[in-house]
């Protein structure tokens, strides 16, 4: 069967409260632009908000004024667990006190092995995290081919989740494998 190649998260959208905190939020708390507005096409009784994450891609958030902060998602089959976005170190170290600014409740600090995060939910209770990696790959590389090797060498350590040897030995290794150096590796 041939597959159809998918290249990246071009939106995702959420059902949000009314306009003006819906843009509290998402701009004010998140800071992610508020790009621009039009109706649901497919439902103009609700206006459709664009934000950018930060990344050029978009964020949006269906509105309508009837709806009112407090709400809290149903998890369901087939439901969205959470969404999380990507946020530098120096912004994930600062997001606890902001967020205890913003008088927004959250799970602190959880270390993940491989990445920082922060949850927290949206004025509708959908859950949000801020995601941090711990590490950068080499140059040429992605996130995912760290994490792909960074897999296989805790499972040969008998780990229960990637530590961050196995990020630094996985980073090693394909740094090894460019063969840039005229060393012999004893």
């Amino acid at each position: 069967m041939r597959k159809i190649q998918t290249q990246g998260v071009h939106h995702i959208t959420f059902n949000g409260a009314d306009r003006q905190s819906t843009i509290d939020f998402w701009e004010g708390v998140l800071g992610m632009p508020f790009i621009f507005e039009q109706p649901n096409l497919d439902a103009p009784q609700i206006n459709h908000l664009y934000f950018d994450p930060g990344d050029g891609r978009l964020i949006t958030v269906f509105t309508e004024e009837s709806r009112k902060p407090g709400g809290r998602v149903v998890d369901q089959v087939g439901s969205m667990h959470h969404i999380a976005f990507t946020v530098s170190l120096a912004s994930w170290r600062q997001a606890l006190l902001r967020l205890k600014e913003a008088d927004i409740a959250n799970s602190g600090p959880v270390d993940r092995g491989f990445m920082h995060s922060i949850y927290f939910r949206d004025p509708c209770g959908q859950l949000i995290e801020l995601a941090c990696y711990k590490f950068d790959p080499p140059e040429g590389a992605t996130h995912a081919e760290v994490l792909r090797l960074a897999h296989d060498l805790r499972i040969m350590r008998g780990a229960k989740n990637i530590e961050e040897e196995d990020l630094a030995d996985a980073i090693e290794a394909i740094t090894a494998r460019r063969g840039l150096s005229l060393s012999a590796d004893d």
